[in-house]
């Protein structure tokens, strides 16, 4: 069985003139026969357009593959070692918030609802299995890329199904005042970071880091650290 093409896709390009454009994809997968397999399928770049940038293995590889490549796309397996899926995911949301971000496609051999449910709430665009030929899983990548959402119709099905089943959660007038970047600054603040440490995270300087603080503070009216801590502790953010 095979994934279906979504309506729309194109090939990324063709014939001797080679691919139009070209897509920088990374590879999280613990089993090495399988990224050699779909390296081998869509990682010829001059006929398929993709560009296979790094592979991973595990949670903590992947982090840091991501963060050094910055790659286009990320296909992303569910049960990692480490963490899984999920755990990449939230380790590597400050490459996702940035503009124009690294998007992450997941590419399972699950189709488990909670394992589909689990990795969109984590901020993948996508889903597939391992099912999916490797002409879809191109024209899928090119898809992400662009900021479109991919399912094969069964799992998109879960998603629809889970999200119209939860009631819409309040507007939070003191989180909507916080940009992105500051969200970023404040959940890691209230995990106890460092503000070295949560430099080196999100790339940015120290004076940096300072300045979004301030701003936190300010705009939410609290007086330290501890106060952040106990606010974001209140409303699930950390």
């Amino acid at each position: 069985m095979t994934e279906p093409t979504s309506p729309g896709a194109t090939p990324a390009g063709s014939g001797a003139q080679g691919p139009e454009r070209v897509a920088r994809v990374v590879l999280v997968d613990d089993h090495r026969m399988f990224r050699t397999g779909v390296r081998a399928e869509i990682g010829r770049t001059e006929t398929t357009g993709i560009d296979v940038v790094g592979e991973a293995d595990d949670v903590e590889s992947a982090v840091r593959v991501v963060a050094e490549t910055r790659p286009d796309v990320v296909l992303l397996d569910v049960h990692l070692p480490g963490g899984g899926g999920v755990e990449v995911l939230r380790r590597s949301s400050a490459v996702m918030g940035e503009p124009g971000g690294v998007k992450f496609l997941a590419l399972s051999v699950s189709d488990a609802a909670e394992d589909v449910i689990g990795v969109i709430r984590g901020g993948a665009r996508g889903y597939v299995t391992k099912t999916i030929t490797g002409t879809d899983l191109v024209n899928a990548i090119f898809r992400i890329s662009d900021g479109d959402a991919v399912f094969s119709p069964r799992l998109a099905g879960f998603v629809l199904d889970a999200f119209a089943a939860t009631d819409t959660p309040p507007v939070d007038e003191d989180l909507d005042r916080l940009t992105q970047r500051e969200r970023e600054v404040l959940r890691l603040i209230a995990r106890g970071y460092a503000y070295k440490e949560i430099a080196k995270q999100l790339f940015i300087s120290v004076k940096t880091v300072e300045s979004h603080v301030s701003a936190v503070l300010r705009k939410l009216q609290l007086s330290n650290r501890h106060e952040l801590t106990r606010w974001a502790t209140a409303r699930r953010l950390v």
